[in-house]
């Protein structure tokens, strides 16, 4: 489904959106397929620490420990991740559903 009729959302519309998450006890809220250089990055819930840091479909930081830690605290963080990042950069992916 796609909303061509419709304009894109504002970044700062996404970049409220993420704030009102984090504010209401959401760990990982991020703001993707905009330029947003904070809002792209997850950080750790318990010590704040950067996890991912994106740019686009990019991956520019990983600073998960095995077992999807944080590797500056240990904290467990939601989510199923690979001991390493992804190597498949910005191309674009089909996904059949």
């Amino acid at each position: 489904w796609r909303l061509t009729d419709r304009p894109p959302t504002p970044l700062q519309t996404l970049r409220r959106s993420r704030e009102i998450g984090l504010r209401n006890g959401l760990h990982y809220v991020y703001t993707g397929n905009v330029h947003d250089p904070e809002g792209s990055t997850t950080r750790c819930h318990a010590c704040g620490a950067v996890l991912i840091a994106r740019e686009g479909y990019d991956i520019t930081r990983w600073a998960l420990a095995p077992g999807g830690r944080c590797a500056v605290c240990g904290m467990v963080c939601a989510g199923v991740f690979e001991d390493h990042p992804g190597t498949w950069g910005s191309r674009r992916m089909p996904v059949r559903l």
